[in-house]
């Protein structure tokens, strides 16, 4: 009787289906030891084995998940092993499923890539409004949304296509790097344009593209000396992700008896007073109901993480990657994070989001920071939200200055670079696709745009510039939020009035900012002394600020007169470095400059280079 029961059961067993195996593919030679995630109904009860036996790629090990349709498959890959197609045999009784996987041989020079250093300026683009290469891919069947250009908050359609015509623009303003916020797709019902909340994490959004017109937008974007900088969110995964409603484990993403939000309050990572309450759900709370929050203290989804990093470097030749909402991971995992995709790829470079004003909470997240609590982040760069926050609040004070107000918020704020570990790894902005736009902050005025754009170019550490700002941009409807200064790029889409693409339909105040804009990103480009030169600054309290920018070779002398009268320069109180340097060339005109009563226009900026 247990025979027949037990050959009944064998015959009712079902069809091997294996509907998803991530990685996609690996690679000979990794630093990462290979773990594939199989997902298909009832996997657990498979066996599992690689073909062909003996070809230097085996099974090690078979991990099963709380649930039956996942399995965790780690896979042995001998250093002299033959990249090719292999077989993953699937096997459930007398049932046999076949699955081609594919190990292919690493690109010449991989591991030692190069990534964005102070030598590069970022150009920050947001892909549904830059510009629609391809209006068939506007809606597809198999994603939720549809294109309403008419409406702010829905997509316009804006896609890979267009972001690839337009290199030439990008690569001619002088931006040495793009960072786009995130391609893959984003299939919530509505307001997916932005990327973020992620329902595949080896998936192109199909409105955007392929994947492989994605390895062709890094290709083209190579041939014109752009790197590329893939933003990426392993902080949460949206709630229509194919796994939400069936996870591997019950604690892949955080639940709660009912829905919960972070605090946001970050400073608990670092807070001996706070509370491990409040700890908890700051890292464990949601940021949105759409949006499930991941679980980074599980092994299994923190390999996945891993892996999935690693796999879009080596699939389509990336140079770096923007974190989102990085302090909201748990902080430990994400160090081991950061670990692993810098084993692979040593010269990597990785920034991460860390939206605070408090420049010892900014600090404590870069990589090989003292911190007290010896934690090590492993995170090589940050953003520099407290230099963002005082350059526009500096912005909407034109008058004499004072205490601080005006300019001296920026002194104040370099003032304090002692607190970093690496000013050469901080990236800085005057705005992203998550502020206000730079030109409403400055209320269209050309000036204040163009003392903006001489901070980025002179300024330490890595400068981003959001898609626009350089024609200074402003948004539809700044009352609304985030869709209306997200705004489309005038010549992007067949039928637009006009296209700024095209600098003979630059015009007035926009034709001032970015012919300032152009002439020193392009001159920053080969500065060593701005990429890598220490900083000297001086106090004044007119609402002036004067820096210089300095090596062994070269000296470069900044002045902002951010007032609404005109000011002297007082070369002679910067003798300690300006001695012996009494002439210098004006970068923007050229022309030789005497530094002796040089008279600066009010809310206005010079840059002078010196040879010493």
């Amino acid at each position: 009787m247990f025979m027949a029961v037990a050959l009944s059961a064998m015959a009712a067993k079902p069809k091997i289906d294996v509907k998803h195996v991530e990685p996609l593919s690996w690679w000979v030679g990794m630093e990462m030891p290979l773990q594939i995630m199989v997902n298909g109904d009832a996997i657990a009860e498979c066996e599992v084995e690689i073909l062909p036996a003996g070809a230097g790629v085996e099974v090690t090990a078979i991990h099963k998940a709380e649930s039956p349709n996942y399995i965790f498959v780690d896979v042995a890959i001998a250093k002299d092993a033959k990249a090719g197609d292999y077989t993953i045999r699937f096997t459930n009784g007398k049932r046999k499923l076949d699955y081609k996987y594919t190990i292919g041989e690493r690109r010449e020079g991989s591991r030692e890539r190069e990534s964005f250093t102070t030598a590069d300026f970022v150009y920050l683009i947001m892909p549904d409004r830059f510009a629609n290469g391809n209006t068939a891919n506007d809606n597809t069947d198999d994603t939720t949304e549809k294109a309403d250009r008419t409406k702010p908050g829905r997509r316009h359609g804006g896609d890979l296509e267009g972001m690839i015509a337009h290199l030439d623009y990008i690569a001619d303003l002088g931006a040495t790097a793009i960072w786009s916020t995130p391609l893959l797709l984003d299939n919530e019902n509505g307001a997916s344009y932005h990327g973020y909340s992620c329902s595949d994490y080896y998936l192109i959004d199909p409105r955007y593209g392929t994947n492989e017109l994605f390895k062709t937008y890094v290709e083209e974007c190579h041939k014109h000396g752009l790197k590329v900088i893939m933003d990426i969110v392993p902080n949460h995964s949206s709630t229509t992700h194919w796994w939400y409603n069936d996870q591997p484990f019950a604690d892949w993403t955080h639940q709660w008896d009912k829905y919960t939000q972070s605090n946001w309050t970050f400073s608990t990572n670092m807070d001996f007073n706070a509370s491990k309450a409040d700890l908890y759900q700051m890292e464990s709370g949601w940021f949105d109901r759409s949006m499930a929050d991941m679980n980074l203290d599980n092994p299994y989804l923190l390999r996945y993480f891993q892996q999935w990093a690693i796999w879009w470097v080596e699939y389509s030749d990336l140079d770096g990657f923007r974190v989102d909402t990085y302090p909201y991971n748990e902080k430990n995992p994400m160090s081991e994070w950061c670990k692993a995709v810098m084993a692979e790829y040593p010269n990597f470079n990785i920034v991460g989001e860390v939206w605070t004003s408090s420049i010892p909470q900014l600090a404590y997240w870069q990589g090989d920071n003292y911190n007290k609590d010896g934690f090590n982040s492993h995170l090589k760069s940050i953003m520099d939200f407290p230099l963002h926050d005082a350059i526009r609040a500096a912005m909407t004070e034109s008058g004499n200055g004072g205490w601080g107000t005006g300019m001296t918020r920026v002194y104040d704020i370099v003032s304090h670079d002692f607190v970093y570990h690496d000013l050469s790894n901080m990236m800085i902005m005057a705005a992203n696709h998550d502020t206000d736009r730079i030109g409403d902050v400055c209320e269209g005025d050309a000036r204040k745009m163009k003392i903006v754009a001489t901070l980025l170019c002179t300024m330490r550490g890595m400068p981003q510039i959001l898609y626009g700002d350089e024609l200074m941009f402003r948004s539809t409807d700044r009352s609304k939020g985030h869709p209306t200064l997200r705004i489309d790029f005038p010549g992007g889409w067949e039928g637009d009035a006009v296209n700024l693409f095209n600098r003979e339909e630059h015009t007035g105040d926009q034709k001032e900012v970015f012919d300032h804009t152009h002439a020193l990103m392009n001159w920053r480009k080969t500065k060593e002394v701005i990429h890598n030169g220490k900083t000297l600054h001086f106090i004044d309290r007119d609402n002036t600020y004067a820096f210089f920018r300095y090596d062994d070779k070269e000296v470069v002398f900044v002045y902002v007169n951010n007032s609404d009268v005109e000011h002297t320069v007082p070369w002679s109180r910067y003798a300690e470095i300006s001695e012996g340097l009494s002439e210098g060339r004006d970068v923007l005109t050229g022309k030789s400059v005497k530094m002796d009563n040089l008279k600066v226009a009010p809310m206005t900026s010079i840059i002078v280079e010196f040879t010493r």
